[in-house]
């Protein structure tokens, strides 16, 4: 692939935080999340008002979204069941009237069962508050004043029979976790700090909940009396559910090759939600888990095998996860080009990094495997990553996500979006 040259217009470094978090943006936390008006850019320029865009490692829904205000059909699909919850909830606006009635209603039984529980021994029979007591990792991270009033708001809020409502209520409530919990709130990693002053999850909750109602009104105008055509999927994106020659536009970015840490930074809402019970359970969901190894690989890219074979050089482990990542990530491109029209696009986002000081080209490694499977290059965009929104750091030694004080280096400084064309 030719070298590019760095497109400053593609970096919308020139967007406030407030800008890039209106409408249900800014609903929940998400690592590396997709900035609202590049999916938009790339929507309005590679699609049609009523075509389909799909995005299939969906993540926190931002893509799904832009689409639906743009008015397009929507379908998008994550593994993770958090990334499902959190996009469920973003793209379901709720009228007003109806949001204010239940939030009402849920306060007001939370307090009551929070104010008989002097001493905060449990009332509830509800089968998860047993589960979630007995449950170590909960303990782990969080002190039993916590988790008892935690366990108190949940069960509540699996009482509300709506289910768009209690969508929307679970995704405020997975969002206060890492306040309400012992984790370091400045790491991404799972680090805990003794010090730390621990939020109480009844205030937390209902500033979350404050947040959220403005932005559903927000999105309630935006979106009230258009059609809605989405759908949220929970399949791999090896096997998405949609027809042959059917969507216009993929826009995407995928995980990285370390993507299996994405299981530990959802593991508190993994475990509160019933997702996993096993954190080591939890990884192998993800795209090139070393937990988990298909019979035959085979990469259809020269660059990936040779990126494969350096860094076995180094650590045999590492290198079968990256290789089945690449395998894994070559079937999903199958499946883009199986689902999109003759004509339709595929927009790519992903950056290059570095592993145990091996560099790991992705754009140009995904760049050819697609071009394997049929697809042509369209557009080759680079992009700078501003600082101010630079998703993560990473350690030079093991190429893993650190936080910012320990780190040698910015993790992703820019970043190309492969726009790739079925022919």
């Amino acid at each position: 692939m030719q070298l590019q040259q760095v497109d400053d217009s593609w970096s919308f470094k020139e967007l406030s935080r407030a800008q890039t978090s209106y409408l249900t943006h800014d609903y929940h936390k998400y690592p590396a999340k997709f900035i609202p008006q590049l999916t938009s850019r790339l929507i309005k320029e590679n699609s049609r008002a009523g075509d389909l865009v799909c995005d299939p490692f969906m993540g926190s829904g931002t893509t799904l979204v832009e689409a639906l205000i743009n008015g397009r059909r929507v379908y998008g699909t994550d593994i993770n069941p958090v990334a499902v919850l959190i996009s469920k909830a973003k793209t379901n606006p709720i009228e007003p009237e109806v949001l204010n009635h239940h939030i009402f209603l849920l306060l007001k039984k939370i307090r009551s069962g929070i104010d008989r529980m002097p001493e905060r021994t449990f009332l509830l029979s509800d089968k998860f508050v047993t589960e979630i007591s007995e449950n170590k990792r909960i303990d782990y991270w969080f002190p039993e004043k916590q988790k008892k009033d935690l366990a108190i708001i949940l069960a509540s809020i699996t009482a509300v029979d709506d289910e768009n409502i209690q969508t929307f209520f679970l995704c405020a409530f997975s969002n206060i976790l890492k306040a309400c919990s012992r984790w370091m709130m400045k790491s991404i990693k799972p680090t805990r700090d003794k010090d730390k002053l621990i939020a109480h999850p009844y205030d937390r909750f209902t500033l979350q909940i404050r947040k959220m109602t403005s932005k559903n009104d927000e999105f309630w105008r935006k979106i009230h009396g258009k059609k809605i055509d989405c759908v949220v999927d929970d399949s791999d994106a090896r096997y998405i559910r949609v027809l042959n020659d059917s969507a216009s536009l993929f826009v995407t970015s995928p995980p990285y090759v370390t993507s299996y840490e994405y299981a530990d930074l959802h593991q508190l809402t993994a475990i509160w939600l019933g997702y996993t019970r096993s954190l080591a359970q939890f990884r192998t969901r993800f795209i090139g888990s070393m937990q988990r190894r298909d019979v035959s690989v085979k990469l259809g890219s020269e660059l990936g095998k040779e990126t494969v074979n350096k860094l076995r050089m180094v650590n045999r482990r590492e290198a079968r996860a990256i290789e089945q990542y690449f395998f894994e990530m070559q079937l999903s491109f199958l499946e883009m080009y199986r689902s999109l029209k003759c004509g339709g696009r595929a927009c790519i986002v992903i950056g290059n990094t570095n592993l145990r000081k091996v560099e790991i080209q992705n754009a140009d490694i995904f760049a050819d495997m697609m071009e394997q499977v049929g697809f042509k290059i369209h557009r080759i965009i680079k992009r700078p990553i501003p600082s101010k929104i630079l998703p993560f750091t990473r350690d030079e030694k093991t190429g893993r996500f650190a936080t910012a004080l320990k780190a040698d280096r910015l993790a992703y400084p820019t970043e190309q979006i492969l726009v790739m064309e079925k022919t």
